[in-house]
């Protein structure tokens, strides 16, 4: 990034080297043209370290707490978001794995490592044709059938971002038991019984690869089964994975406002009609309608930081407040972007200038659990259920 201004306040230098993020926003753009899958960009940031930011240093990771990733993914997400936000669930599933206990300690070890040597991507597949996101409650349609050496999965995900690059597969399904039960399956790319289907056709972020998973009686070995609990008792993502989701997804897209500013700031520093006699930049309004921009990422660095450092010293929010950040710093980078693409006009829909591909790629902050209306109606229940037992 090129405004230091605009960062997490932070002790240490940016966690990727503006050369990389650059030759990154270079393959962004091709890719975007193309809805190619970012095998080149993944490689940058294996090489650079970054796609094992959040593993233990006792497995050989950085260690990186969510200061880090955040910074991490907001670089990125400036060069190319669909990347991003691969990496930002690759970040957040890793550290998941380190601090949970329901993972076996060979697999935390062995997905760790391999994050580290080889750059081995993992996400999970939760969504579901029929269930949408589990968020909203209501069990999954993908089956776990007990065999002689563990279980069978068979189910349709779909929007299983960077499935053309994942290693590792976390499945979330339920047992066929008379009393399911309700959790996770660690799947190896490549079982036999798995099938990518190329589904992903999007506005934006048409190189993230989000394609469908079918998965037809895969094997899934007994250890590979993760955090199952009744149905009735499961519950899906703890509060501090609730924090890590609102503000790395929006980091993905305050990367792409920040992209977006600096665009529009250059075309109105030199943009000079033949009617005036001073570059854009120079009128009042212009000035009034950047600063306005400026204030979306303004309220962003700061309502992000204030999250960020909560979590660092161990007083991680409810998941409803939590969601609600979310809401609010996907809602600042869309503004910021829509902003952009006033002050440019016709230029801002020309598919020469990245202004359009920004445009698209920030719509997609809407879609991300917890959605906008979910968000708020979650915050209305709690704040409701406040004192009401008295």
């Amino acid at each position: 990034m090129s405004s230091t201004a605009l960062a997490v306040p932070r002790a240490a230098a940016p966690p990727i080297d503006p050369d990389t993020i650059r030759a990154i926003a270079l393959h962004g753009a091709r890719d975007d043209r193309e809805a190619s899958f970012p095998f080149e960009s993944l490689q940058l940031l294996r090489e650079a370290g970054a796609l094992a930011l959040t593993v233990p240093v006792a497995l050989g990771g950085a260690g990186g707490g969510i200061r880090l990733a955040v910074e991490a993914v907001r670089q990125v997400g400036s060069g190319c978001p669909a990347t991003a936000l691969i990496l930002a669930m690759q970040l957040a599933k890793q550290a998941a794995i380190a601090r949970s206990p329901a993972w076996p300690a060979v697999l935390r070890e062995r997905l760790g490592r391999l994050a580290v040597t080889e750059g081995a991507l993992i996400n999970a597949a939760r969504v579901e044709p029929e269930l949408g996101s589990p968020t909203r409650g209501g069990l999954p349609g993908t089956i776990a059938r007990r065999t002689g050496t563990g279980w069978a999965l068979t189910g349709h995900k779909r929007y299983v971002t960077g499935l053309p690059g994942l290693r590792f597969i976390e499945v979330l399904a339920r047992t066929d038991e008379d009393e399911p039960r309700v959790g996770n399956f660690l799947v190896t790319a490549g079982t036999p019984g798995l099938e990518e289907r190329e589904a992903w056709n999007h506005l934006g972020l048409r190189a993230s690869g989000s394609h469908d998973l079918i998965l037809t009686d895969v094997a899934v070995p007994e250890s590979h089964a993760i955090g199952l609990a009744p149905a009735a008792a499961w519950v899906g993502n703890d509060p501090i994975q609730s924090a890590w989701n609102a503000l790395l997804v929006p980091a993905v897209y305050t990367g792409v406002a920040l992209a977006a500013r600096e665009w529009i700031l250059d075309f109105l520093r030199h943009r000079k009609p033949s009617g005036l006699a001073q570059p854009l930049a120079a009128l009042p309004t212009v000035q009034q309608a950047v600063g306005a921009l400026e204030a979306q990422l303004i309220a962003s660095r700061r309502l992000s930081a204030s999250l960020v450092a909560d979590i660092e010293a161990g007083n991680v929010p409810p998941a409803s407040e939590t969601g609600a950040v979310k809401a609010l710093l996907s809602n600042h980078a869309i503004r910021a972007v829509e902003i952009a693409v006033s002050l440019a006009g016709n230029h801002a829909l020309d598919r020469a200038n990245p202004l359009e591909r920004h445009w698209r790629d920030v719509q997609c902050a809407r879609v991300h659990v917890p959605t906008e209306d979910a968000a708020h109606q979650n915050a209305g229940r709690a704040a409701l259920a406040e004192g009401a037992a008295a």
